[in-house]
């Protein structure tokens, strides 16, 4: 007979913080939204939650890092959007931004969600922030809430 490690969803005591960039806000802040109605409804309390604001996506790895070390937090959720431009810019951007998010997470041992949206066009960002697509901030935390109780078994 194995045995098995799962996740809920309900957040209890867990410790969040939020990294959203200010960068195509008017999508971020949905998305911040989407993650924080989602919190709630799992039963997590706000003064559990710190939000970090950045300038944008490739701002992101740094702060994340930063409130990892620290030790205050079960997980972080990493919020931004990026949307296709004319140039590689934003595909160096997207790239390097999960690179170091995933950088961090792996010699921290603390669990990021990544819930920065990459996306061709602005209908897309619209979908993926509340409509068509869901909330992809409001994924983002379900995805922690669960690895919070996830790696707490584990421990």
């Amino acid at each position: 007979m194995y045995s098995t490690i799962e996740g809920n969803l309900v957040a209890g005591d867990g410790r969040i913080a939020i990294v959203v960039s200010r960068f195509n806000s008017f999508i971020t802040e949905k998305l911040l939204e989407g993650a924080l109605d989602t919190w709630r409804r799992h039963g997590g309390d706000d003064s559990a939650v710190t939000v970090i604001r950045v300038p944008g996506a490739w701002e992101i790895p740094v702060a994340v890092r930063k409130i990892a070390h620290a030790g205050s937090v079960d997980s972080v959720v990493a919020l931004g959007c990026l949307m296709r431009g004319a140039t590689m810019h934003y595909d160096q951007i997207a790239s390097e931004c999960a690179k170091g998010v995933t950088q961090v997470m792996l010699e921290t041992g603390i669990h990021v969600s990544f819930g920065v949206i990459a996306c061709d066009t602005l209908e897309q960002a619209i979908d993926r922030a509340g409509a068509k697509s869901g909330n992809k901030g409001a994924e983002a935390m379900l995805a922690s809430i669960e690895m919070i109780n996830v790696l707490r078994q584990i421990a």
